[in-house]
């Protein structure tokens, strides 16, 4: 209790509560000189009514010039400043037109009573505008989002609601992404489309990539507390996902409108390409580690062991220096410097471009990502390019993100695909190289330095699975 009276005494010693302090006297004052001038009018006083009129007039000027200024200029008007939406739910249309009904039935009969419930029902919307800012000031949220997401794969996600008013708790509200607030209010209009076009509008909400596409509802925020909820995220393609701001509504406390606030929370998400091995990869992997087998037998050049002949080692192998010491024939076993040393190729060429080939690419892409993930299981030495960008040759433990993080937003090439680049020679890595060139175009010295994957012998992904930019039109995409 002492320490409340000591805070009080303390604010009111400040200048501003002051200043408050001296103005609301001197309205005071002004109000009273205000009456006594009435009151002596009617007594017939010109004199004392002239006097008290212009003191009254007096204070009210100087409070005006003096005081108000100060105490705007030290207010705290942020919440002037909000942008808050406005909606009229369907019991709040059933409540305005029984406020009409009554209305013209009061105006009819001249009732007091049905005055008196007409003026009830308007103060009642009154109070609820008042209530519902009272719950959405003072609202601050944070997002938690996971540091690698994966297409097609469940990832958690936290929400925090934080409530910093210190006496008053908020009631029954609704978070929301902004993109997915603004396509539920808008719900389905028509849109002018060109003609003969099958493409949504541009500016339709459902072409913009959002991450939390659900709803979360929050019965009661205590003051000064904050509440943490868990949100599972799943999207069904690869590409940027960005919320440039929340939107937190209410229709506390009668339901008759639904106020909205935008949140100015921004947040943005790289969502990797699936690597849940498909049907393509149990297919080609089997053929891809007899390549490579056969392409690392032999290579390594330092000792590892001496061990004993076995009938199906190679006879150039045996150490005749070792066996004549132990009287026993002893074979040397070199260690495979390049096992596992690997360089991964995506071709982003693929020529003119049409719903088949833009399909093609995103499965492509897929592949290359479930390759990757498979070598880095395996801890291989990995080397990735795909047309300017290139990694460094390292484990791939050590890389593997960033290649997944430039498969999340790769876009094709609308060149024409060709085998010039593939006639470098970038060292003694093992190529496996993912192209739009057809089987038979590539020669046989350029054939026998790689493994090839053709984009044709992946089945092409969905629609739906397709990034957005990736379902723009031909032209648009040659635009670019």
């Amino acid at each position: 209790m002492n320490r409340l009276r000591l805070q009080l005494t303390q604010k009111l010693t400040t200048p501003g509560w002051t200043k408050f302090l001296l103005a609301l006297l001197a309205l005071i004052v002004a109000f009273l000189l205000a009456v006594y001038s009435s009151v002596f009018a009617r007594e017939g006083r010109v004199i004392a009514t002239a006097v008290c009129a212009s003191l009254a007039l007096l204070l009210s000027g100087f409070v005006a010039i003096t005081a108000v200024p100060y105490l705007a200029r030290r207010s705290r008007l942020e919440w002037v400043r909000v942008s808050m939406d406005y909606r009229l739910t369907r019991e709040g249309w059933v409540f305005i037109g029984l406020i009409l009904l009554i209305a013209v039935a009061g105006l009819n009969t001249g009732n007091n009573l049905l005055y008196l419930i007409l003026s009830s029902m308007l103060a009642s919307i009154l109070v609820s505008g008042f209530l519902s800012l009272a719950v959405l000031n003072g609202v601050e949220m944070q997002v938690l989002l996971p540091g690698h997401v994966f297409a097609r794969r469940r990832a958690e996600a936290r929400v925090r609601m934080m409530n910093l008013k210190k006496w008053i708790p908020s009631f029954s509200l609704t978070l929301q992404g902004a993109g997915t607030a603004k396509q539920q209010k808008t719900g389905k209009r028509w849109r002018w489309r060109k003609k003969g076009s099958s493409q949504p509008a541009a500016d339709s909400p459902d072409r913009r990539e959002h991450i939390l596409q659900q709803s979360l509802y929050f019965p009661e925020l205590p003051a000064a507390r904050s509440i943490n909820r868990v949100v599972e995220l799943e999207f069904s393609r690869r590409g940027h996902y960005q919320e440039k701001a929340f939107t937190l509504s209410t229709r506390f406390p009668f339901g008759f409108l639904e106020k909205s606030l935008q949140i100015p929370v921004s947040e943005d998400l790289w969502v990797y390409p699936a690597v849940g091995p498909t049907e393509e990869f149990y297919e080609i992997l089997p053929m891809l580690s007899g390549e490579l087998e056969a392409y690392q037998k032999g290579r390594g050049h330092d000792l590892y062991s001496i061990r004993d002949l076995l009938p199906t080692d190679d006879a150039r192998h045996v150490d005749w220096k070792a066996s004549a010491r132990v009287r026993k024939l002893k074979v040397r076993e070199f260690a495979r410097e390049d096992e596992r040393r690997l360089q991964l190729i995506l071709d982003p060429r693929i020529g003119p471009a049409s719903r088949k080939g833009l399909e093609q690419f995103e499965a492509a892409v897929e592949f290359c990502a479930c390759l990757a993930w498979h070598f880095h299981e395996v801890d291989a030495q990995l080397q990735f390019r795909c047309g300017e960008f290139q990694t460094v040759s390292a484990r791939a433990g050590e890389i593997i993100y960033d290649i997944l993080r430039f498969l999340a937003e790769v876009d094709p090439s609308v060149e024409v695909p060709n085998y010039n680049i593939f006639t470098v020679d970038h060292g003694s890595e093992f190529r496996i190289v993912c192209t739009a060139l057809p089987r038979g175009a590539v020669p046989t010295n350029v054939w026998s330095g790689a493994y090839f994957i053709f984009f044709n012998d992946l089945r092409p992904k969905p629609a739906g699975q397709l990034p957005e930019k990736l379902t723009e039109s031909a032209g648009n995409l040659l635009n670019k």
